[in-house]
Protein backbone atom coordinates (compact mmCIF):
# COMPACT_ATOMS: atom_id res chain seq x y z
CA UNK A 1 0.00 0.00 0.00
CA UNK A 2 1.24 3.49 -0.85
CA UNK A 3 0.10 6.46 1.22
CA UNK A 4 1.17 9.96 2.17
CA UNK A 5 3.83 10.08 4.84
CA UNK A 6 3.17 11.65 8.22
CA UNK A 7 5.62 12.67 10.96
CA UNK A 8 4.80 9.32 12.60
CA UNK A 9 6.68 7.64 9.71
CA UNK A 10 9.92 9.48 10.46
CA UNK A 11 11.63 6.72 12.46
CA UNK A 12 10.75 4.08 9.88
CA UNK A 13 11.95 6.27 6.99
CA UNK A 14 15.18 6.95 8.88
CA UNK A 15 15.67 3.19 9.31
CA UNK A 16 15.17 2.55 5.57
CA UNK A 17 17.63 5.33 4.74
CA UNK A 18 20.35 4.52 7.31
CA UNK A 19 22.18 1.77 5.36
CA UNK A 20 22.42 4.05 2.32
CA UNK A 21 24.20 6.61 4.50
CA UNK A 22 26.51 4.29 6.39
CA UNK A 23 27.26 1.51 3.90
CA UNK A 24 27.02 3.00 0.40
CA UNK A 25 27.86 6.04 -1.68
CA UNK A 26 24.24 6.33 -2.85
CA UNK A 27 23.71 9.10 -0.30
CA UNK A 28 26.34 11.77 0.26
CA UNK A 29 25.28 12.20 3.87
CA UNK A 30 27.83 10.85 6.32
CA UNK A 31 25.69 10.90 9.47
CA UNK A 32 22.35 9.13 9.67
CA UNK A 33 19.48 11.57 10.25
CA UNK A 34 17.40 10.70 13.28
CA UNK A 35 13.62 10.62 13.52
CA UNK A 36 13.34 14.32 14.42
CA UNK A 37 15.33 15.38 11.35
CA UNK A 38 13.40 12.97 9.14
CA UNK A 39 10.11 14.38 10.47
CA UNK A 40 11.32 17.87 9.58
CA UNK A 41 12.14 16.68 6.05
CA UNK A 42 8.73 15.05 5.63
CA UNK A 43 7.00 18.26 6.70
CA UNK A 44 9.13 20.41 4.35
CA UNK A 45 8.71 18.25 1.22
CA UNK A 46 6.45 19.14 -1.71
CA UNK A 47 5.13 15.58 -1.37
CA UNK A 48 6.31 12.43 0.44
CA UNK A 49 4.86 8.94 0.06
CA UNK A 50 5.67 5.71 1.86
CA UNK A 51 5.30 2.11 0.77
CA UNK A 52 3.78 -0.04 3.50
CA UNK A 53 4.21 -3.79 3.55
CA UNK A 54 2.15 -5.56 6.23
CA UNK A 55 1.92 -2.34 8.25
CA UNK A 56 5.65 -1.57 8.03
CA UNK A 57 7.32 1.17 5.98
CA UNK A 58 9.46 -0.52 3.32
CA UNK A 59 10.36 2.49 1.20
CA UNK A 60 9.59 6.08 0.36
CA UNK A 61 9.73 8.68 -2.41
CA UNK A 62 9.58 12.43 -2.10
CA UNK A 63 10.04 15.72 -3.93
CA UNK A 64 11.64 18.91 -2.72
CA UNK A 65 12.20 22.34 -4.18
CA UNK A 66 14.69 22.18 -7.04
CA UNK A 67 16.36 25.51 -6.23
CA UNK A 68 15.59 28.64 -4.23
CA UNK A 69 15.08 31.15 -7.05
CA UNK A 70 11.47 31.86 -8.04
CA UNK A 71 12.03 31.00 -11.70
CA UNK A 72 12.64 27.36 -10.68
CA UNK A 73 9.29 26.98 -8.91
CA UNK A 74 7.85 24.72 -11.65
CA UNK A 75 10.63 22.16 -11.09
CA UNK A 76 11.42 19.78 -8.24
CA UNK A 77 14.07 17.31 -7.16
CA UNK A 78 12.95 13.76 -6.44
CA UNK A 79 14.45 10.91 -4.42
CA UNK A 80 13.46 7.35 -3.70
CA UNK A 81 14.74 4.80 -1.18
CA UNK A 82 13.63 1.21 -0.73
CA UNK A 83 14.62 -1.34 1.84
CA UNK A 84 17.69 -3.16 0.66
CA UNK A 85 16.63 -6.26 -1.28
CA UNK A 86 13.48 -4.69 -2.77
CA UNK A 87 14.90 -3.93 -6.21
CA UNK A 88 12.99 -5.04 -9.28
CA UNK A 89 9.77 -5.69 -7.35
CA UNK A 90 7.73 -2.85 -8.87
CA UNK A 91 7.82 -0.93 -5.59
CA UNK A 92 10.01 1.87 -6.94
CA UNK A 93 7.82 2.37 -9.99
CA UNK A 94 4.65 2.40 -7.89
CA UNK A 95 6.06 4.94 -5.42
CA UNK A 96 7.35 7.23 -8.15
CA UNK A 97 4.14 7.06 -10.22
CA UNK A 98 2.13 8.07 -7.13
CA UNK A 99 4.55 10.91 -6.44
CA UNK A 100 4.44 12.14 -10.06
CA UNK A 101 0.65 12.26 -10.04
CA UNK A 102 0.65 14.46 -6.93
CA UNK A 103 3.31 16.73 -8.42
CA UNK A 104 1.23 17.14 -11.59
CA UNK A 105 -1.84 17.98 -9.49
CA UNK A 106 0.17 20.73 -7.82
CA UNK A 107 1.22 22.19 -11.16
CA UNK A 108 4.86 21.12 -11.29
CA UNK A 109 6.25 20.62 -14.77
CA UNK A 110 9.64 18.97 -14.43
CA UNK A 111 11.30 16.52 -12.03
CA UNK A 112 15.05 16.09 -11.58
CA UNK A 113 16.94 13.32 -9.83
CA UNK A 114 20.62 12.92 -9.03
CA UNK A 115 22.40 9.60 -8.59
CA UNK A 116 25.91 8.74 -7.56
CA UNK A 117 27.76 6.83 -10.26
CA UNK A 118 27.89 3.96 -10.79
CA UNK A 119 24.37 2.99 -9.75
CA UNK A 120 22.78 0.85 -12.45
CA UNK A 121 19.72 0.00 -10.33
CA UNK A 122 18.79 3.67 -9.94
CA UNK A 123 19.75 4.51 -13.51
CA UNK A 124 17.57 1.67 -14.79
CA UNK A 125 14.57 2.72 -12.73
CA UNK A 126 14.83 6.33 -13.83
CA UNK A 127 15.25 5.33 -17.50
CA UNK A 128 12.22 3.02 -17.28
CA UNK A 129 10.15 5.91 -15.89
CA UNK A 130 11.06 8.26 -18.73
CA UNK A 131 13.84 10.31 -17.18
CA UNK A 132 16.42 11.57 -19.67
CA UNK A 133 20.06 12.54 -19.09
CA UNK A 134 20.59 16.13 -17.99
CA UNK A 135 24.32 16.08 -17.20
CA UNK A 136 27.02 14.82 -14.86
CA UNK A 137 28.77 16.60 -12.03
CA UNK A 138 32.28 15.12 -12.08
CA UNK A 139 34.13 14.37 -8.85
CA UNK A 140 31.61 16.43 -6.88
CA UNK A 141 31.45 14.40 -3.67
CA UNK A 142 34.00 12.61 -1.50
CA UNK A 143 32.76 9.50 0.28
CA UNK A 144 34.27 6.19 1.35
CA UNK A 145 37.75 7.25 0.26
CA UNK A 146 37.09 8.39 -3.29
CA UNK A 147 35.70 11.24 -5.38
CA UNK A 148 32.25 10.45 -6.78
CA UNK A 149 30.38 11.63 -9.87
CA UNK A 150 26.67 12.44 -9.81
CA UNK A 151 24.52 11.97 -12.90
CA UNK A 152 21.43 14.16 -13.21
CA UNK A 153 18.31 13.09 -15.08
CA UNK A 154 15.05 14.91 -15.78
CA UNK A 155 11.46 14.04 -16.60
CA UNK A 156 8.69 16.18 -17.97
CA UNK A 157 5.67 15.84 -15.72
CA UNK A 158 3.42 17.92 -17.96
CA UNK A 159 3.72 20.18 -20.98
CA UNK A 160 5.17 23.62 -20.42
CA UNK A 161 4.03 25.23 -23.68
CA UNK A 162 1.59 27.96 -22.74
CA UNK A 163 2.12 27.39 -19.02
CA UNK A 164 2.40 30.78 -17.37
CA UNK A 165 0.57 30.36 -14.07
CA UNK A 166 2.52 29.49 -10.96
CA UNK A 167 2.14 26.01 -9.49
CA UNK A 168 -0.12 25.49 -6.50
CA UNK A 169 1.24 26.86 -3.24
CA UNK A 170 3.98 24.49 -2.14
CA UNK A 171 5.74 24.17 1.17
Amino acid sequence: MIREATPDDAAACAAVYAPYVTDTVVSFETEEPGPAEMARRIAAAHAWFVLEDHGRVAGYAYANRFAERAAYRWSCETSIYLELGRRRTGAGRALYETLFERLRERGLCRAFAGMTLPNEASAGLHRALGFEPAGVYRRVGWKHGAWRDVAWVQKDLRATEGCTSAPAELT
